[in-house]
């Protein structure tokens, strides 16, 4: 192996490390600050007609904070085919949400709960001011069925309560069959003699800490997927609200629209209010009094005539982060999958391993015919590369020659080496390019393996359980090894002792890397050498056979 293709390893090994401190970097944990009032002020608009203003102390459209009165409340448990949900009659906050379809660990029989207290992950909604019912009200239950019965497409709960200046508000949940969509509404009745112009709010309050699972993969890959708020618009398109820049109060986002959404994105999974198009809202995230967070979308109802009423409908997305529903559920809604920088790279492998899961119905077999297509693209590259290593390692003796002859005169010997190369048509970084090229479909791919919730706890065969994890047993990572021993051993022996030394030893330094790689990226990389090793054989058995001229010399 020449001194390129050492460097070129040096690189590659570096630009992970580099990746990785780059997304430590974003997601290390900060001192904590002073916590921010929780408090955000609505503009009313002015009314055409003799309207008032819900009234609320200091500002208008404040929305409570954190702290509730004490009060009993009641449990509402819902039970649809997806999801076990409970709606607390206190601030009728939906506020647990257990996927039955996702386990917490692998091998683990309890169901995973994504929105619930551990986190104090909560999605509430109310109307803005003291005076209309909030997260912070006594709700009353309406009676109705909670389970979504055999034959039924819709489970619906009401809650009600009644605010001050002749506002009352029913508050509606509409679960569906295999959705991960709620249906949220606020049907606003204004018994007044005057008009009312309430804003409604619809928030997602969340501690900011990561999830188990983004734990693990920092603990197990050294990098983190994104944990936080997210925006999306059609001006602005996706963008992130760090919980640091939240901390210093210096978050960069749209923030108001008539389209989009606001999110909390984790690993793997997300929750997210969903507005319709051309409704407009007002998105805004802060860190509230007790610690938490809180991102929420302000909706203005508009003018309630005396006994008239006015609905606010804002669905919710409570699951994972499955691709083939996302894109589905909203405009940019697919874009909360985290794959990185290389998302440009990173899309059309996963669409490739999806098809390829279509017909193996195995995402190792996946991985597995995703590397003989990348090969098979690359494979003229490969084939250029490898005749290049090939008339390398036949003349390595008159370049071992030539060293000896020139001794230390350096400009002399590069002279004559680069003579040599020029005679026979030897590109020296013709080994290096192929290499090169397919360090972003590695780490895109890596980030595809890490952030694909259709990988996560996927079993291939035997031992590999889980394809997002550590191999337990490390037999893959011990294989990837033994295929780069074979491949400096049909690389060309550098003739400067101490380059041979390094080359020898190389495929041991740089297979570490691979012992703290999910099973899937090791497998993509293993079965890649596997298939490199028999087609550089080939090559080099041709090159034998045939016996080139300078050979003889």
């Amino acid at each position: 192996m020449d001194t390129q293709r050492l460097i070129l390893f040096f690189i590659f090994g570096f630009s992970l490390l580099m990746l990785w401190d780059a997304w430590e970097k974003e997601h290390r944990p900060k001192p904590a600050p002073q916590a921010q009032v929780s408090t955000t002020t609505v503009p009313t608009p002015a009314s055409k007609s003799a309207s008032a203003a819900l009234p609320a102390p200091a500002a208008n459209g404040s929305v409570p904070g954190a702290a509730a009165p004490e009060a009993k409340s009641a449990a509402i448990v819902v039970r649809t085919d997806l999801m076990i949900a409970e709606i607390d009659t206190l601030g009728a906050t939906l506020r647990q949400v257990e996927l039955l379809k996702h386990k917490d660990a692998k091998g683990s029989a309890r169901n995973l709960v994504l929105l619930g207290p551990e986190h104090r992950y909560e999605a509430q909604s109310g109307l803005t001011g003291e005076g209309g019912p909030n997260h912070r009200t006594l709700w009353s239950v309406l009676p109705g069925n909670t389970t979504l019965l055999d034959g039924q497409e819709t489970v619906e709960v009401r809650l009600s309560a009644q605010g001050k200046e002749g506002l009352s508000v029913t508050k509606i949940y509409r679960f569906k069959r295999d959705s991960y969509v709620i249906d949220v509404a606020l049907e606003i009745s204004n018994s007044s003699a005057v008009a009312l112009t309430p804003y409604a709010y619809f928030q997602l309050t969340h501690d900011g800490k990561s999830s188990a699972d983004a734990n693990a993969v920092a603990s197990t890959f050294g990098a983190q997927s994104f944990n936080g708020y997210a925006v999306y618009s059609e001006e602005k398109k996706f963008e992130k609200a760090q919980l640091t820049d939240i901390d210093k109060g210096k978050t960069d986002f749209l923030k108001q629209s008539n389209n989009g959404w606001l999110a909390y994105v984790q690993h793997y999974f997300v929750a997210a209010w969903l507005p319709a198009a051309k409704v407009a809202r007002e998105y805004a995230v802060e860190k509230r009094a007790d610690g938490t967070y809180a991102g929420r979308a302000l909706i203005p109802a508009g003018a309630i005539a005396p006994g008239a009423s006015a609905t606010v409908s804002v669905p919710l997305y409570v699951g994972p982060q499955e691709q083939n529903r996302l894109a589905e559920v909203a405009p940019g809604f697919d874009l909360v999958v985290d794959y990185g920088w290389l998302t440009i790279i990173a899309w059309p492998l996963f669409w490739l391993l999806e098809k390829f899961h279509g017909l193996s119905s195995n995402w190792g077999v996946a991985i597995v015919l995703l590397t003989v297509l990348i090969k098979l693209v690359f494979f003229p590259l490969s084939a250029a590369s490898y005749k290049s290593m090939a008339k390398m390692k036949l003349v390595t003796p008159r370049m071992t020659k030539i060293r000896e002859m020139y001794g230390d005169d350096r400009a002399k010997m590069n002279q004559a080496m680069m003579e040599l190369y020029k005679t026979e048509k030897i590109n020296p970084l013709g080994g290096c390019f192929p290499i090169l090229v397919q360090i972003p479909v590695f780490i895109a791919l890596y980030w595809v393996l890490l952030a694909a919730i259709e990988l996560r706890h996927a079993p291939f065969m035997l031992w590999i359980q889980d394809l997002s994890a550590l191999d337990p047993y490390y037999v893959l990572p011990v294989l990837m090894t033994l295929t780069m021993v074979i491949q400096t051993r049909l690389n060309p022996v550098p003739p400067d002792p101490v380059q041979a030394q390094v080359m020898k030893y190389m495929p041991f330094i740089f297979s570490i890397f691979f012992f703290f790689f999910p099973a899937g990226l090791v497998l993509y990389w293993l079965v890649n050498n596997i298939l490199s090793i028999l087609q550089q054989w080939q090559i080099q058995r041709m090159f034998d056979r045939d016996k080139p001229a300078h050979a003889k010399r």
